[in-house]
């Protein structure tokens, strides 16, 4: 009887947390949800429902590193290999718009896929720019949306330098994106 009481506590304590990370996230509490994703992931890493909410949850906070797990992990339903090609197209774009930013490296001689987010947006542009001499900054208008914008440039400091993306919308900064 013991024993019951336990597993019936420990499910609904678990059940609880895949529900009050949809909540969050469909409250666009996204660094919450992800956060709360990470702290309980252990026990679900075999429920590619809920590492999919997770890592949507990351990809919406700019937690864009956390995606590496979920990547590996969602593989058993067509949905779930969809949605980790999405994540890779993601992370690998952010990481080679940073190698690119830091170090130099040339993207130009690259076919690449995308997607939608705002990472591949200005990844798209960025290798499609003009190659002229290394700049500051980088503005880069949305193809879509005329009064929509995107500033693209290294932030450096102390030990990790960081690629930061603005949304401007009619020249008014509407998000700041900082990745390393």
């Amino acid at each position: 009887m013991r024993l019951l009481i336990i597993f019936f506590l420990i499910t609904s304590v678990f059940g609880n947390a895949k529900k009050d990370m949809y909540y969050l996230y469909k409250n666009k509490n996204y660094i919450e949800a992800c956060n709360l994703g990470l702290k309980n992931f252990i026990n679900f890493k075999h429920d590619e429902d809920y590492i999919s909410l997770y890592a949507f949850s990351c990809l919406k906070a700019d937690y864009i590193d956390r995606l590496a797990i979920p990547i590996t992990k969602l593989k058993q339903t067509k949905q779930s290999r969809a949605n980790a090609s999405y994540f890779s197209i993601v992370l690998m774009q952010k990481k080679l718009l940073y190698y690119a930013m830091v170090d130099g490296y040339s993207l130009s001689k690259f076919n690449f896929p995308t997607t939608n987010h705002v990472i591949s947006k200005v990844f798209d542009m960025y290798v499609k720019r003009k190659k002229d001499k290394k700049k500051p900054y980088y503005l880069f208008k949305d193809k879509n949306n005329n009064l929509l914008s995107y500033k693209l440039y290294l932030l450096k400091g102390k030990g990790l330098s960081k690629i930061v993306i603005e949304e401007i919308y009619d020249n008014k900064v509407i998000k700041v994106h900082k990745y390393w």
